[in-house]
């Protein structure tokens, strides 16, 4: 496939992290020859989130594999039904159905070890006297629940550089599902503490997707970015055909 044929990888950074989480897996896609975008995510709310996503997607010439991590895969479900978009792929992520909440699909199962460890912080809505939400992750649980297999250094910068999701995010329903059109693929953080690895499995399953499985923290992409960069490869693959 050559450069002007493949397609753009975009790649949708999920909560208490930002698009420096793909940062060993963007070199080995751009020497492959793809033209990648990672873009910084509101972290908002689901449905602005996924408006902002699907911008970005609009103005990228040629077919898009849409690449969500975590929350990332919540936003690339309503995002992804872009006409250009040509497959998804999920990384220890939530796929949502139509009209279901982060907070209904998380409430199937137990809860991970994330929910008592996360620390809620107001913050200012311009032009509103009411105040947002923030919700993150505590600085020293975010090692052990986050990113238990990454570079204990690297952690420690994580921790402290988090980027927030707002409350809000949680409880908005999914007003449609990419996966039902689009083929899709999801990765499985077997070892994941920060969401219950049998929500990623529930949620594939039920989209049918193509899974794979990997001993990893949360942070698959840091902690196993082979892994990763197959799976991805195997979608861009999967456009040509």
């Amino acid at each position: 496939m050559s450069r002007s044929d493949s397609p753009t990888v975009v790649l949708v950074h999920g909560a208490f992290a930002d698009a420096s989480s793909f940062a060993r897996i963007i070199p080995e896609l751009t020497a492959r020859g793809l033209d990648v975008v990672a873009p910084a995510v509101p972290n908002r709310s689901l449905l602005g989130d996924a408006d902002y996503i699907a911008t970005i997607i609009r103005q990228t010439p040629g077919p898009v594999v849409l690449v969500g991590h975590s929350y990332g895969g919540a936003v690339i479900t309503v995002a992804g039904v872009e006409d250009n978009v040509r497959a998804l792929v999920y990384l220890a992520g939530y796929a949502l159905e139509v009209g279901e909440s982060l907070s209904e699909l998380q409430g199937r199962f137990p809860d991970s070890d994330l929910a008592t460890a996360l620390v809620y912080t107001p913050f200012p809505i311009e032009g509103s006297t009411t105040s947002g939400t923030d919700v993150s992750v505590r600085i020293d649980k975010f090692p052990s629940i986050f990113a238990a297999d990454v570079d204990p250094r690297l952690a420690s910068v994580l921790a402290v550089s988090q980027r927030p999701l707002a409350a809000q995010a949680f409880s908005e329903k999914a007003p449609k599902a990419a996966w039902k059109t689009k083929p899709s693929w999801g990765l499985v953080a077997a070892a994941d503490h920060t969401i219950n690895p049998d929500v990623e499995r529930f949620g594939y399953k039920r989209a049918g997707m193509t899974t794979v499985e990997v001993d990893s923290s949360h942070l698959v992409m840091l902690a196993h970015p082979e892994c990763v960069i197959k799976l991805i490869e195997e979608a861009v693959r999967a456009t040509a055909l």
